[in-house]
């Protein structure tokens, strides 16, 4: 899939055009078997092939024995905060907690947080193709391609002409047991030199890398002590559109892009307790607690097309995609909800066909600021 993601992250910042994108996507498809859209790059034929080697990864130190219990909160810096917030207020029913000028502090139903900070620069775009664009394969269309794209695939391309003006790039999760001195003497321990950032007396927390570099923060935060007063804050703008009567009960998941997503695997199940699932070969649906999962994707460092060093190698650890469940879902009711004010809907029912019948429902639909956000069925842990 690494190939189709890239090609909508391309269009989304503005890189390619419409027309183009619908080239790509065509050759992408007409390379690979349709299996493959809804199972990771190694489905369908590909799978048990030397470069889709399912081998797990070996963990990179002793487990912590922690357990993962809360999603304290994202971090995601913006062009435009105040539009960001206002749109998930509006649209998810995030509650404000504070807004201070520069950032503001939602609540995610009553379990979970994000935390939206101006000042996003865009990087320069890449300068332009010295050869001319490649004709599509005759057959069945790029537009009917694209759709297949968009439709195949849980969590799979991406959608909305806005450029993306927006990257998370830290999230904070609690664990138990908690001890702030032995919590900070094993990540020392482990060679991850954390960086203390505590609250006051109710929040402790350390930050430390993961393999790909991103900002990973380790809390004392539970359901207890976490958002125990109401949040009552606000932004000073008008919502963008009228509320739904949505309430956000369940994180379905977090498409996390890396380098080597083995090395993310084992680091995550023996850091904070994550459970692996099947390691697909380009893959792995890992489960934050009951908290949600992460599909973890990126390079196959077993795989002989891996090359240390190469650009794929080394690319830089992202968060593609974030898919939130609601309660009550009801397809018709949320694509008409979408559609009312404005936001594209774009199919995604895992490879499952109809989302009348299918056993994985959702849209994704884009933000103000470009990030690809997915509205799921999925209200718990199910595995």
């Amino acid at each position: 899939m690494d190939d189709i993601l890239k090609s909508f992250e391309d269009f989304d910042r503005g890189r390619i055009s419409r027309r183009r994108l619908l080239q790509l996507v065509a050759i992408a498809l007409a390379t690979r078997p349709a299996s493959a859209i809804a199972q990771g790059s190694c489905g369908g034929a590909r799978a048990g092939t030397p470069e889709c080697n399912p081998t797990p990864g070996k963990l990179p130190f002793e487990p912590t024995g922690w357990r993962t219990v809360l999603l304290d909160h994202f971090s995601v810096q913006v062009a435009d905060y105040k539009k960001e917030a206002a749109y998930y207020a509006a649209l998810m029913n995030w509650k404000v907690r504070s807004d201070d000028g520069s950032k503001a502090v939602l609540d995610i139903g009553d379990w979970g947080g994000i935390i939206i900070r101006g000042g996003y620069q865009p990087p320069p775009p890449p300068p332009a193709p010295a050869t001319p664009p490649a004709t599509p394969p005759a057959g069945g269309g790029a537009a009917g391609a694209a759709g297949a794209a968009g439709g195949q695939g849980r969590g799979g391309g991406r959608g909305g002409g806005a450029p993306r003006n927006a990257v998370f790039d830290s999230f904070c999760w609690g664990i138990e047991p908690w001890d702030t001195a032995k919590v900070e003497a094993e990540l020392k321990k482990r060679g991850l030199n954390p960086v203390a950032d505590h609250q006051g007396r109710d929040f402790q927390s350390f930050h430390v890398k993961d393999p790909g570099g991103f900002d990973l923060q380790i809390s004392n935060g539970n359901r207890t002590n976490r958002r125990r007063d109401p949040a009552k804050g606000s932004l000073g703008v008008p919502p963008p559109f009228d509320s739904t009567n949505w309430t956000t009960v369940f994180l379905d998941h977090i498409s996390y892009e890396v380098a080597d997503y083995k090395a993310n695997v084992a680091f995550y199940q023996a850091l904070l307790g994550w459970k692996p699932g099947k390691d697909e070969g380009s893959q792995n649906e890992t489960q934050a607690g009951d908290m949600g999962g992460l599909i973890i994707r990126g390079g196959n460092v077993l795989s002989p097309a891996f090359v240390p060093g190469s650009a794929a190698a080394t690319r830089a650890t992202r968060i593609g995609h974030i898919a939130f469940g609601i309660k009550e879902f009801d397809p018709d009711a949320v694509k008409a909800e979408l559609e009312k004010r404005g936001l594209n809907a774009r199919v995604d029912t895992g490879g499952g066909g109809d989302i009348h019948t299918a056993n994985y429902k959702s849209y994704h639909t884009t933000t103000p600021n470009g990030f690809d956000l997915q509205i799921s069925d999925v209200t718990a842990r199910t595995s």
